[in-house]
This record gives C-alpha cells, structure tokens and sequence, in this order.
C-alpha cells in the first residue's frame, strides 16, 4: 500500500477521512499501539479488554503514519491533534469491517493466486508443506502460526509484499458462519479442505456440522475456481459444486502415492507424474503432502525435488534434547483425530530411533460437548495400544484417559502441576509425546523440558 495515498486507503477500507497526511501510504498495518512508528497505519479494535481506539493519539505522537478508529475516536484524536498534521486520521462504522475491506483490496491489488487452507485437523502442516512446495518457483508467503482468524487472516494479508505470486492462508474457525466471512476476505482461488472430524461440538453438535461449517469454504468459491477434499469423505458431497473444479486426495483420488519409500515418495498429481524427496515419514504429513501438491498443482506449480519442510511449532515437530530426550512437540492443539496421529507418530518414531521407552503427556481435548468423556476413554485404548509404557493426564477430562490405560500412570490437575513434575519422571533414551488442546497451557511443560513453543494470539480454534 505504499504508493496508495490516504484518500485510495480510505476507499478501500469504507472509511471517511478525517485527517489527510502529505507522506507516502502506510507500509505496514498494526492493531497494536506499542508496536507502531513511521509507515504503519494503527488500527484501533474494540477488544474483550481494551478498546484500541483509545490509542489512536497515542499512535499518531508515535509516528504513526496513520490511525483508523471508530468514528468518535477518529474525532476525538481529530479535535485533539488538528493543529499538529500528525498523520492521516480514518473514520469507520466498524473498524474490524474496515480492516477486512482494506485486506481484500489489498488482495486483489497484489494479483497473486490465494490458496485457503482449513481443515479440523492438518490445516498448518498442509500451510507449511505448500510453502516448501511453491516457494522454490514462485514468490510465495503464508500465514505465520495463527493468523487464521477475522483478526488474523487480514492483518496477513496486508503483511504480504507486493510482488507476491501466490499466497498461502490457513482459515480457522469455532462455528458457524466463520469460514465463509474469512472466505469472503481472502476471495481463495484454490480452497483446501485437509480433513473432517470430531471438533468444536460444544458448539457444532454433530460432525455433520462441522463439516458444513468447513465447506463454507467451497460455498464461498468464485466459479471456474478450485476445490481440494480428501477422496471418499462423504460428509463432504452435499457441498460440491458443479461450477467449481474438484480435486480429491488420497488412495483412490485424483492426487494420489504411486510408490513411497522412508526419503522418497512418487505421486501421481492428477496425471502429472510428481517426485519428491523428503524427510518425513508420519503419515498424517504424507497425507498432508498429497493435499499440498493437488494445491501447488491447481496454481500451476509442479513440485519437484527435495521438500525443505519447517513445522510451525508445536505442530508435531522432534525435538532432540541434550539430556538424551526426544520429544514431540504436539503442545498447539489436539482434537480425537490430531491425537490418534500424534500416537501413531510416537510409535512409528520410537521403532524408527529405538526409544528406551514410550511417553505421553496427554491433555484435555476441549470442545467436544457432550461425548468429551467417551472421546477421552476410547484414546486411553488407543494409547495403550500405542506401547505407552509412562502416561501422564492433564486436566479434567484427560484424567478419563488413564481409566483405559493398565500403565504406569500419573493424573495431574493443571500443566503447571505437569512443567514442575514431568521432568522428574523422565529418563534417558525416552520419546516423550506432549498433545493437548491449547487452552490446557502444555507449553509450559515443553518449555519445562527445553523446547521453544509460541503462545497463542487469536484464539483456540480449529
């Protein structure tokens, strides 16, 4: 937005301008008062908190180069600083509306093909597996960590440089409705469903719904656009489009493994032979790989050599620590399906490094309604089965885990009782899997045990 002047900012984001400034348009968009200066155009949300238009002057004495608020704080700032030319001051009915609007002109001015990701499990990896896959051909971003929500997905997209060729944007949500209004923003030319499942039923009720609410991202597709779906998921059928081109993924799909091997695997990409070197072997980011590919495909990519894949943490990444510890960090986030992955991991890794013994740290799943405790019993089966010599429960609901579970076995109520007690529990050559829904704090256990996690911005949401 640098070469746009404060009248072209203003139309795009539906905002009236209160103040003019003589300098060059914003380079950078914050919501963040402390993190302004030259060339940054604050933001002021109404929050749960704080109302950020209370900071619009506090901005501008900082170099802002401009301020956008709600119309009294715009006015208030305007009164405030008339004499002083401080920087461009906008007015809006919403700021949060008026944020989103600037997003999509900015989108639409870059011209770059946008890829949306959701999915209830597989969102992130599939982010940054398309990252690794396009950037090597073309000038590619994608959203950092979590900024996949109303807040986070435009703030995203007007981080984008121009130039950008294609963008990638993961979209997360906790109900209805949410996929479609981060849809409308980002208008995606591909949309990528990675996967269906037990999320957010607190809210949703049935996976019916769940699945409606993640096909908001195919209702929301231009026609002559492209979706991506996992083959044979049928809850997903009733939201295709016959004006949208479909791609599915898996055994049996249009995007599918040829043949695999532990550092090499060949696809067949819709009849365009792909081969790729890579250097993991969990199936949930091999599933996650085909979802990626049918993507880079439908933008005119075909991927091709060695797969330079860096996790966003706590996203299931290993973790080697000094004191002969392995760990695999699944501290973001967890649903009944991230989890049964995440178990399969740990037992693949562990017959793959030859782990002395098998470990989990497992925390509530949250959100799941009325069926949480059933969910939490039918995975003390599945870690058993799993080879979990050493389960340590945290929380309410994780504490069900441990009634399947014929193991050693500890029950703590809070992950701070868990960042002081594991460590003790642990010893050399162990794999320790660390999972639990974000709200439950297990990154306080990986940072007990030396490993680097990043505290959440946005919101819990799948």
């Amino acid at each position: 937005m640098k070469a746009w002047t404060p009248e072209q900012v203003a139309a795009a984001a539906g905002a009236r301008l209160v103040t003019h400034s003589t300098a060059d348009g914003p380079v950078s968009v914050s919501i963040d008062s402390r993190e302004v200066g030259p060339g940054t155009l604050f933001v002021g949300l109404p929050g749960s908190r704080h109302d950020g238009g209370a900071f619009v002057s506090d901005a501008l004495a900082a170099g802002a180069w401009g301020v956008l608020a709600s119309r009294a704080h715009a006015q208030a700032a305007a009164d405030q600083l008339h004499d002083t030319h401080a920087g461009a001051i906008l007015a809006a009915d919403t700021p949060l509306g008026a944020l989103q609007s600037l997003a999509t002109a900015w989108r639409r001015s870059l011209g770059a093909d946008v890829i949306g990701v959701t999915g209830s499990t597989g969102k992130t990896s599939t982010k940054d597996i398309l990252l690794a896959l396009i950037s090597p051909h073309r000038r590619t971003a994608a959203s950092r960590e979590n900024f996949n929500t109303e807040i986070g997905l435009p703030l995203e997209i007007l981080a984008t440089p121009a130039g950008t060729e294609v963008l990638v944007l993961e979209m997360a949500m906790r109900g209805r409705g949410q996929i479609a209004e981060l849809t409308a923003i980002a208008e995606p030319d591909v949309g990528v469903i990675v996967s269906v499942g037990p999320v957010h039923l607190e809210l949703l009720g049935t996976i019916e719904n769940v699945a409606a609410a993640k096909a908001e991202l195919i209702a929301g597709l231009i026609p002559g656009t492209t979706s991506i779906v996992p083959v044979n998921e049928r809850l997903l059928d009733p939201h295709r489009r016959a004006d949208v081109r479909t791609l599915t993924f898996g055994d049996g799909g249009d995007v599918r493994f040829i043949r695999q091997s532990p550092a090499a695997v060949s696809i067949d990409a819709a009849g365009t032979p792909v081969t790729l070197t890579v250097d993991f072997q969990q199936e949930h980011l091999r599933a996650d790989l085909l979802a990626a590919v049918a993507a880079a495909t439908a933008v005119g990519v075909t991927p091709a050599g060695r797969v330079e894949l860096a996790l966003s943490p706590g996203r299931g990444e290993t973790v080697r620590l000094p004191g002969g510890i392995t760990v695999l960090d699944g501290c973001y986030n967890a649903n009944p399906m991230s989890m049964r992955a995440a178990l399969t991991d740990l037992a693949d890794s562990a017959a793959r490094i030859g782990a002395v013994r098998r470990v989990a740290v497992l925390g509530d799943m949250l959100e799941l309604g009325a069926g949480s405790r059933d969910y939490h019993l039918a995975l003390g089966q599945r870690v058993r089965r799993a080879g979990v010599e050493l389960l340590v429960t945290v929380g309410p609901e994780a504490a069900a885990i441990a009634e399947r579970f014929a193991g050693e076995t500890e029950v703590l109520g809070s992950a701070d009782d868990a960042a002081r007690i594991v460590p003790s529990l642990l010893q050399r050559g162990d794999l320790v899997l660390v999972k639990g829904s974000l709200g439950v704090g297990l990154k306080a256990v990986c940072s007990a045990l030396g490993v680097g996690a990043t505290p959440a911005q946005a919101g819990d949401r799948a």
